[in-house]
């Protein structure tokens, strides 16, 4: 676990180490940190890879308003597979840093879905590659939807530490009885003072409930001591006043999206997909508890269909096991043939 004073003793070097890993030199590499125009808005990309041949993979990050874009030094053996596309979504990083850090008024799930699509769009057609769609926590609900909206512009869907109709509540059970277990009185007190009904709950309380979460996980990397603070903290290309910045986003985003998506109707948009559909789950995840991954997957029917529990991991299964998980993105494109533009 990463003190954060030993991080900021540590950061000097660690960025410039990070910089050096950044690096890519080759006739074929690909290496863009850029802003793009999509939804009309300048929204921050990234797009790495050692071969412009290789397929493309989208990541859809999480949070909602965590970008994933810092955990780009770590992903390096992903990008000798993969031409590695991340995106800070409207409302979140450096997208909202350069939006004069306001949310959009148009912020929701809706706006998100048509930004990630136009964006799949652009990478289908100029990289004329199959393009992976993979999405992370409340960002495996963006991704979901846009799979369902456009299947002809993705080769696969993978959803990582899956957000589900009952992921909240499930977290929450589970956070509780722990607690109890451990003769926690404080949290017991707290999380009881919340409650159960998680359409009920604020912003401000569905994040109280993820952090008693995250405590409770033990056994597993801690998805904010050893992954999101590193990542944050030793970014070359991020000062400490964008760090507090991209955490300002997220405060701001999950107040514009946390109604949203509390109350999202996943009957309303289906379990059946039209093209193959993978789940990653930490199976010591009980931010988005593997219980509820595995009962969403029973429901999912498409043209195949696989559930990956990976030992030893919670929540942010992908950077907590980046071999192992590249592992299961390279099966996806051996196993599933690029699909063409229609």
């Amino acid at each position: 676990m990463v003190n954060p004073l030993v991080a900021m003793m540590r950061r000097p070097n660690e960025r410039r180490k990070r910089a050096r890993i950044l690096e890519l030199e080759g006739r074929n590499t690909v290496r863009e940190e850029r802003f793009l125009q999509i939804g009309g808005i300048e929204q921050w990309v990234t797009i790495r890879g050692q071969n412009t041949a290789n397929p493309l993979l989208l990541i859809i990050h999480g949070g909602p308003g965590s970008p994933y874009t810092p955990f780009n030094s770590w992903l390096g053996t992903w990008e000798a597979e993969f031409t590695v596309v991340q995106w800070d979504q409207r409302g979140s990083g450096r997208s909202f840093i350069r939006s004069g850090e306001t949310a959009p008024a148009d912020l929701s799930l809706q706006r998100l879905v048509e930004d990630g699509l136009e964006l799949a769009q652009h990478l289908r057609e100029r990289f004329q590659q199959p393009l992976v769609l993979m999405g992370s926590s409340v960002g495996s609900l963006i991704g979901a939807i846009m799979a369902k909206r456009q299947p002809e512009l993705f080769a696969a869907y993978m959803a990582a530490n899956v957000f589900t109709s009952e992921s909240a509540s499930e977290s929450y059970r589970l956070t509780l009885e722990r607690a109890e277990h451990r003769g926690d009185r404080r949290t017991v007190s707290e999380l009881t003072l919340i409650g159960s009904d998680t359409a009920a709950w604020t912003p401000q309380q569905a994040e109280e409930v993820s952090k008693h979460a995250i405590k409770a996980s033990v056994g597993v990397p801690d998805m904010v001591y050893d992954l999101m603070l590193p990542a944050l903290m030793y970014a070359p290309d991020l000062s400490m006043a964008d760090i507090r910045a991209i955490d300002r986003g997220m405060k701001s985003t999950l107040k514009a999206l946390q109604p949203e998506y509390s109350r999202f109707d996943f009957e309303a948009l289906g379990y059946d997909y039209a093209l193959p559909y993978i789940i990653v789950q930490g199976a010591s995840d009980i931010v988005s508890p593997v219980t509820a991954a595995r009962r969403h997957f029973k429901r999912i029917t498409a043209p195949s269909k696989r559930i990956v529990e990976v030992a030893g991991a919670g929540h942010l299964v992908e950077f907590a096991d980046r071999a192992r998980f590249l592992a299961e993105l390279q099966l996806v494109h051996e196993t599933t043939p690029g699909r063409p533009m229609s």
